[in-house]
Protein backbone atom coordinates (compact mmCIF):
# COMPACT_ATOMS: atom_id res chain seq x y z
CA UNK A 1 0.00 0.00 0.00
CA UNK A 2 1.71 3.49 -0.86
CA UNK A 3 1.42 6.25 1.82
CA UNK A 4 -1.55 8.44 0.96
CA UNK A 5 -0.67 11.52 -1.30
CA UNK A 6 -2.43 14.77 0.58
CA UNK A 7 -3.32 18.10 -1.44
CA UNK A 8 -3.69 20.93 0.81
CA UNK A 9 -5.92 23.31 -0.69
CA UNK A 10 -5.17 26.63 1.39
CA UNK A 11 -2.72 27.73 -1.17
CA UNK A 12 -4.75 30.89 -2.04
CA UNK A 13 -7.04 33.46 0.55
CA UNK A 14 -10.74 32.19 0.74
CA UNK A 15 -11.73 35.50 -0.63
CA UNK A 16 -9.31 35.29 -3.59
CA UNK A 17 -11.96 33.04 -4.98
CA UNK A 18 -14.50 35.42 -5.48
CA UNK A 19 -17.64 33.25 -6.69
CA UNK A 20 -15.97 30.19 -6.45
CA UNK A 21 -18.14 28.88 -3.42
CA UNK A 22 -17.60 27.93 -0.06
CA UNK A 23 -15.11 25.28 -0.54
CA UNK A 24 -13.18 25.27 2.99
CA UNK A 25 -9.78 26.97 2.76
CA UNK A 26 -8.13 24.27 4.90
CA UNK A 27 -9.65 21.16 3.31
CA UNK A 28 -6.84 18.62 2.62
CA UNK A 29 -7.72 16.34 -0.82
CA UNK A 30 -6.15 13.04 0.59
CA UNK A 31 -4.80 10.37 -2.21
CA UNK A 32 -5.22 7.03 -0.65
CA UNK A 33 -3.52 4.83 -3.04
CA UNK A 34 -5.66 1.45 -1.87
CA UNK A 35 -6.31 -2.08 -3.33
CA UNK A 36 -9.39 -4.42 -2.73
CA UNK A 37 -9.63 -7.50 -3.88
CA UNK A 38 -6.77 -8.74 -5.41
CA UNK A 39 -6.31 -12.02 -2.77
CA UNK A 40 -10.11 -12.90 -2.18
CA UNK A 41 -12.31 -11.50 -4.85
CA UNK A 42 -16.31 -10.38 -4.03
CA UNK A 43 -18.58 -13.56 -4.31
CA UNK A 44 -21.90 -13.20 -6.11
CA UNK A 45 -24.00 -12.13 -3.50
CA UNK A 46 -21.23 -10.20 -1.87
CA UNK A 47 -23.64 -8.15 0.01
CA UNK A 48 -25.47 -9.44 2.59
CA UNK A 49 -26.21 -12.49 0.23
CA UNK A 50 -28.72 -10.01 -0.99
CA UNK A 51 -29.09 -10.55 -4.97
CA UNK A 52 -30.94 -7.21 -5.35
CA UNK A 53 -29.13 -5.23 -3.19
CA UNK A 54 -25.64 -6.77 -4.84
CA UNK A 55 -27.25 -6.19 -8.51
CA UNK A 56 -27.44 -2.36 -7.83
CA UNK A 57 -23.97 -1.92 -6.68
CA UNK A 58 -22.59 -3.75 -9.33
CA UNK A 59 -24.79 -1.80 -11.75
CA UNK A 60 -23.43 1.16 -10.40
CA UNK A 61 -20.36 -0.26 -10.88
CA UNK A 62 -19.99 -1.16 -14.28
CA UNK A 63 -20.85 2.60 -15.40
CA UNK A 64 -17.59 3.88 -13.10
CA UNK A 65 -14.63 3.45 -15.25
CA UNK A 66 -15.94 4.98 -18.37
CA UNK A 67 -17.88 7.39 -16.10
CA UNK A 68 -14.89 8.75 -14.26
CA UNK A 69 -12.90 8.84 -17.51
CA UNK A 70 -15.32 11.37 -18.64
CA UNK A 71 -15.70 12.77 -15.60
CA UNK A 72 -11.52 13.98 -15.77
CA UNK A 73 -12.12 15.47 -19.50
CA UNK A 74 -14.51 17.64 -18.88
CA UNK A 75 -13.06 19.23 -15.93
CA UNK A 76 -9.24 19.24 -17.37
CA UNK A 77 -11.16 20.77 -20.31
CA UNK A 78 -11.94 24.00 -18.16
CA UNK A 79 -9.00 24.78 -15.84
CA UNK A 80 -7.14 26.97 -18.10
CA UNK A 81 -7.26 30.24 -16.07
CA UNK A 82 -8.28 28.72 -12.89
CA UNK A 83 -6.60 29.79 -9.34
CA UNK A 84 -3.86 27.99 -7.52
CA UNK A 85 -6.56 26.64 -5.01
CA UNK A 86 -8.48 25.02 -7.86
CA UNK A 87 -6.00 23.94 -9.72
CA UNK A 88 -4.32 21.80 -6.94
CA UNK A 89 -8.28 20.80 -6.10
CA UNK A 90 -7.95 19.37 -9.98
CA UNK A 91 -4.88 17.80 -9.33
CA UNK A 92 -6.19 16.09 -6.61
CA UNK A 93 -9.98 14.92 -8.23
CA UNK A 94 -7.94 13.38 -11.02
CA UNK A 95 -5.73 11.28 -9.07
CA UNK A 96 -8.37 9.87 -7.12
CA UNK A 97 -10.91 9.55 -9.97
CA UNK A 98 -7.94 7.30 -11.58
CA UNK A 99 -7.63 5.36 -8.63
CA UNK A 100 -11.38 4.86 -8.37
CA UNK A 101 -11.20 3.33 -11.76
CA UNK A 102 -8.81 1.20 -11.50
CA UNK A 103 -10.20 -0.26 -8.26
CA UNK A 104 -13.53 -0.74 -9.61
CA UNK A 105 -12.10 -2.41 -13.20
CA UNK A 106 -11.01 -5.01 -10.77
CA UNK A 107 -14.22 -5.20 -8.97
CA UNK A 108 -15.78 -5.83 -12.31
CA UNK A 109 -13.69 -8.35 -13.26
CA UNK A 110 -14.39 -10.14 -9.85
CA UNK A 111 -18.47 -9.56 -10.66
CA UNK A 112 -17.56 -11.28 -14.34
CA UNK A 113 -15.76 -13.87 -12.63
CA UNK A 114 -18.79 -14.59 -10.35
CA UNK A 115 -20.66 -15.27 -13.57
CA UNK A 116 -22.31 -11.82 -14.62
CA UNK A 117 -22.12 -10.58 -17.72
CA UNK A 118 -21.29 -6.51 -17.85
CA UNK A 119 -20.90 -5.90 -21.48
CA UNK A 120 -24.79 -4.68 -21.71
CA UNK A 121 -24.16 -2.23 -19.68
CA UNK A 122 -20.30 -1.40 -20.67
CA UNK A 123 -22.04 -0.81 -24.07
CA UNK A 124 -24.38 1.40 -23.15
CA UNK A 125 -22.91 3.72 -21.23
CA UNK A 126 -20.23 3.81 -24.50
CA UNK A 127 -22.87 4.90 -26.38
CA UNK A 128 -24.19 7.44 -24.33
CA UNK A 129 -20.69 8.61 -24.20
CA UNK A 130 -20.45 8.96 -27.78
CA UNK A 131 -23.18 11.38 -27.97
CA UNK A 132 -21.24 13.95 -25.48
CA UNK A 133 -18.56 14.45 -28.16
CA UNK A 134 -19.96 16.94 -30.28
CA UNK A 135 -21.90 18.66 -27.78
CA UNK A 136 -20.29 21.88 -25.97
CA UNK A 137 -17.51 21.23 -23.53
CA UNK A 138 -19.17 23.35 -21.14
CA UNK A 139 -22.37 20.96 -21.42
CA UNK A 140 -20.24 17.98 -20.51
CA UNK A 141 -19.04 19.66 -17.30
CA UNK A 142 -22.85 20.23 -16.39
CA UNK A 143 -23.50 16.79 -16.31
CA UNK A 144 -20.41 16.12 -14.84
CA UNK A 145 -21.39 18.64 -11.90
CA UNK A 146 -24.74 17.01 -11.53
CA UNK A 147 -23.29 13.58 -11.87
CA UNK A 148 -20.69 14.71 -9.02
CA UNK A 149 -23.52 15.51 -6.55
CA UNK A 150 -25.19 12.54 -6.99
CA UNK A 151 -21.70 10.43 -5.83
CA UNK A 152 -21.02 12.66 -2.93
CA UNK A 153 -25.11 12.63 -2.02
CA UNK A 154 -24.78 8.65 -2.25
CA UNK A 155 -21.51 8.87 -0.54
CA UNK A 156 -22.27 10.63 2.04
CA UNK A 157 -25.64 8.49 2.44
CA UNK A 158 -22.85 5.22 2.35
CA UNK A 159 -21.17 5.95 5.45
CA UNK A 160 -23.66 7.69 7.38
CA UNK A 161 -26.00 5.17 7.57
CA UNK A 162 -24.19 1.51 8.40
CA UNK A 163 -27.67 -0.01 7.33
CA UNK A 164 -26.15 0.12 3.66
CA UNK A 165 -23.35 -2.32 3.55
CA UNK A 166 -24.55 -4.36 6.65
CA UNK A 167 -23.44 -8.56 6.44
CA UNK A 168 -21.82 -6.99 3.23
CA UNK A 169 -17.94 -9.05 2.59
CA UNK A 170 -15.68 -6.81 4.39
CA UNK A 171 -13.39 -6.16 2.29
CA UNK A 172 -15.79 -4.91 -0.73
CA UNK A 173 -17.53 -2.87 1.44
CA UNK A 174 -14.57 -1.28 2.46
CA UNK A 175 -13.47 -0.42 -1.06
CA UNK A 176 -17.40 0.96 -1.34
CA UNK A 177 -16.46 3.26 1.61
CA UNK A 178 -13.11 4.24 0.77
CA UNK A 179 -14.52 5.32 -2.49
CA UNK A 180 -17.17 7.50 -0.36
CA UNK A 181 -14.56 9.36 1.20
CA UNK A 182 -12.99 10.51 -1.48
CA UNK A 183 -15.83 11.26 -3.45
CA UNK A 184 -17.07 13.77 -0.35
CA UNK A 185 -13.12 15.12 -0.58
CA UNK A 186 -13.74 15.94 -4.09
CA UNK A 187 -17.29 17.25 -4.07
CA UNK A 188 -16.73 20.53 -5.08
CA UNK A 189 -14.31 20.37 -7.39
CA UNK A 190 -16.44 19.89 -10.77
CA UNK A 191 -18.65 22.75 -9.10
CA UNK A 192 -16.12 25.25 -8.84
CA UNK A 193 -14.91 24.51 -12.42
CA UNK A 194 -17.91 25.15 -13.62
CA UNK A 195 -18.11 28.35 -11.47
CA UNK A 196 -15.04 29.65 -13.06
CA UNK A 197 -15.36 28.51 -16.50
CA UNK A 198 -19.05 30.46 -16.12
CA UNK A 199 -17.88 33.47 -14.20
CA UNK A 200 -19.09 35.59 -17.29
CA UNK A 201 -22.86 34.42 -16.97
CA UNK A 202 -25.00 35.89 -15.33
CA UNK A 203 -26.66 33.91 -12.04
CA UNK A 204 -29.98 33.25 -14.31
CA UNK A 205 -28.21 31.07 -16.77
CA UNK A 206 -25.84 29.30 -15.13
CA UNK A 207 -29.23 28.13 -12.66
CA UNK A 208 -31.09 27.55 -15.90
CA UNK A 209 -28.12 25.55 -17.32
CA UNK A 210 -27.42 23.42 -13.98
CA UNK A 211 -30.92 22.85 -13.48
CA UNK A 212 -32.34 21.18 -16.68
CA UNK A 213 -29.21 19.75 -16.84
CA UNK A 214 -29.49 18.04 -13.22
CA UNK A 215 -33.24 17.15 -14.62
CA UNK A 216 -32.29 15.59 -17.61
CA UNK A 217 -29.29 13.85 -15.60
CA UNK A 218 -31.84 12.31 -12.85
CA UNK A 219 -34.40 11.23 -15.75
CA UNK A 220 -31.13 9.38 -17.28
CA UNK A 221 -29.51 8.20 -13.75
CA UNK A 222 -32.94 6.32 -12.57
CA UNK A 223 -34.10 4.74 -15.54
CA UNK A 224 -30.88 3.19 -16.84
CA UNK A 225 -29.66 1.83 -13.14
CA UNK A 226 -33.28 0.45 -13.14
CA UNK A 227 -32.41 -1.23 -16.36
CA UNK A 228 -29.52 -2.11 -15.21
CA UNK A 229 -30.69 -3.85 -12.10
CA UNK A 230 -32.97 -5.89 -13.47
CA UNK A 231 -30.57 -6.98 -16.11
CA UNK A 232 -27.84 -8.32 -13.54
CA UNK A 233 -31.12 -9.98 -11.70
CA UNK A 234 -32.58 -11.60 -14.63
CA UNK A 235 -28.89 -13.45 -15.18
CA UNK A 236 -29.98 -14.80 -11.58
CA UNK A 237 -32.85 -16.34 -12.59
CA UNK A 238 -34.96 -13.02 -10.73
CA UNK A 239 -37.53 -11.85 -13.08
CA UNK A 240 -41.09 -10.55 -12.44
CA UNK A 241 -43.02 -7.96 -10.51
CA UNK A 242 -42.26 -9.10 -7.59
CA UNK A 243 -38.85 -8.96 -8.13
CA UNK A 244 -39.28 -5.31 -9.23
CA UNK A 245 -41.22 -4.54 -5.94
CA UNK A 246 -38.43 -5.53 -4.35
CA UNK A 247 -36.13 -3.27 -5.75
CA UNK A 248 -38.10 -0.27 -5.71
CA UNK A 249 -38.42 -0.68 -1.95
CA UNK A 250 -34.41 -1.36 -1.35
CA UNK A 251 -34.27 2.37 -3.87
CA UNK A 252 -36.77 3.84 -1.61
CA UNK A 253 -38.05 1.71 1.81
CA UNK A 254 -35.22 0.16 3.18
CA UNK A 255 -32.53 1.11 3.53
CA UNK A 256 -33.16 3.43 0.89
CA UNK A 257 -30.72 5.56 -0.72
CA UNK A 258 -33.06 7.35 -3.38
CA UNK A 259 -35.25 8.41 -0.48
CA UNK A 260 -32.92 9.54 1.72
CA UNK A 261 -30.79 11.53 -0.84
CA UNK A 262 -34.13 13.71 -2.19
CA UNK A 263 -33.60 16.54 0.29
CA UNK A 264 -30.12 16.77 -0.58
CA UNK A 265 -31.22 16.65 -4.60
CA UNK A 266 -33.64 19.32 -3.63
CA UNK A 267 -30.95 21.46 -2.76
CA UNK A 268 -28.79 21.40 -5.62
CA UNK A 269 -31.82 23.89 -7.13
CA UNK A 270 -31.60 26.40 -4.21
CA UNK A 271 -29.96 29.64 -4.99
CA UNK A 272 -26.69 30.07 -3.50
CA UNK A 273 -26.19 26.05 -3.51
CA UNK A 274 -22.83 24.88 -3.23
CA UNK A 275 -21.68 21.22 -2.40
CA UNK A 276 -19.64 22.22 0.69
CA UNK A 277 -22.83 24.15 2.25
CA UNK A 278 -23.07 20.53 3.74
CA UNK A 279 -19.58 20.41 5.49
CA UNK A 280 -19.44 16.10 6.51
CA UNK A 281 -15.66 15.88 6.94
CA UNK A 282 -16.26 14.23 10.54
CA UNK A 283 -17.81 11.35 8.06
CA UNK A 284 -14.13 11.10 6.77
CA UNK A 285 -12.19 11.68 9.67
CA UNK A 286 -14.24 8.76 11.68
CA UNK A 287 -13.54 6.48 8.53
CA UNK A 288 -9.66 7.82 8.61
CA UNK A 289 -9.58 6.95 11.92
CA UNK A 290 -11.61 3.50 12.20
CA UNK A 291 -8.90 2.56 8.87
CA UNK A 292 -6.14 3.20 11.20
CA UNK A 293 -7.02 0.76 13.94
CA UNK A 294 -8.00 -1.74 11.61
CA UNK A 295 -4.11 -1.84 10.03
CA UNK A 296 -2.66 -1.38 13.35
CA UNK A 297 -4.59 -4.26 14.40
Amino acid sequence: MNAPTKFPLDVEPAAALGKAGPTPADLTITVRDERFGRDQKPGRWWLNNDPVATAWHNALSATFPRGEAFFIEAVKAHREGAGPKLEAEIRAFIKQEINHTREHIAFNRAAVDAGYDLDAIDQRVAANLELTKDRPAILNLAVTMALEHYTAMMAQEFLANPQHFAGAEPETAAMWRWHAVEEIEHKGVAYDTWLHATKDWTRYRRWKVKSLMMLIVTTNFIRNRWQDTIELLKQDGLTGWKVKAKLAWYLVGTPGVLRRIFPAWCSYFLPGFHPWNHDDRALISKHDSEFKDAVLA
